[in-house]
């Protein structure tokens, strides 16, 4: 097929640029789709884990709440799997959480605190860690652990501050440390503000305190 002079001045342009670039045009068109074709698969893959996460989570909670002979056992394995294998996941931390509430009705402390030291130890669960953070404080308060409580509640989280104080005051005041005590506890009240319903609680610990 014959072609004018401009048309062939187009396909011999075309032919050098394809001889020029030609195989990084290809390179690069292959990287794209094996990027996406990468992508689809991880978002399948977090997928799949999330939802065996959920199940998971489900069964602690259904076993936390129906209780029975067997629930600890259940309970507590139910975690470690979330905890081993589902870490990253929203649901490991929620579900330790349960479980660690869930292990402390039922008076095993050493579970409770296990479950709790492993969500505290977790600086990625930004939303859950200082819940965590509290609430093994006033584990370690009640078997009179006050140094580990108090390392605890070092840097709290701006939310939580007011929290953290609180629980710091109930540690200092454990230890006959009652002027510390008492700082912790008043900050804890500028924290807190009038509306909270901790409010009246920190104060009637100050006024027990004042009146001791």
């Amino acid at each position: 097929m014959a072609y004018d002079l401009d048309e062939q001045e187009k396909l011999d342009a075309l032919k050098a640029w394809w001889a020029r670039y030609g195989m990084l045009t290809i390179i690069v068109i292959t990287i794209v789709a094996l990027a996406a074709a990468g992508w689809s698969g991880w978002r399948a893959y977090q997928n799949y884990q999330a939802n065996q996460a959920m199940g998971y989570y489900e069964a602690l909670e259904d076993a936390a709440r129906l209780g029975g002979p067997d629930s600890t056992a259940r309970i507590k394995a139910a975690a470690q799997t979330l905890r081993d294998d589902y870490g990253s996941t929203g649901y490991a931390a929620r579900g330790v959480l349960i479980a660690a509430q869930a292990l402390a009705d039922q008076k095993d402390v050493d579970g409770a605190r296990q479950q709790l030291e492993w969500l505290a130890g977790q600086a990625d669960q930004k939303a859950l860690q200082p819940v965590a953070r509290l609430r093994l404080a006033g584990l370690l308060l009640d078997q009179k652990q006050y140094d580990q409580a108090l390392k605890q509640l070092e840097n709290p989280p701006a939310p939580f501050a007011a929290l953290y104080a609180d629980r710091r005051g109930d540690v200092l005041a454990a230890q006959g440390k009652r002027d510390e005590a008492r700082a912790a506890w008043k900050s804890a009240l500028d924290g807190l503000g009038a509306a909270h319903p901790l409010t009246q609680i920190v104060q009637l610990k100050l006024d027990a305190l004042s009146g001791a």
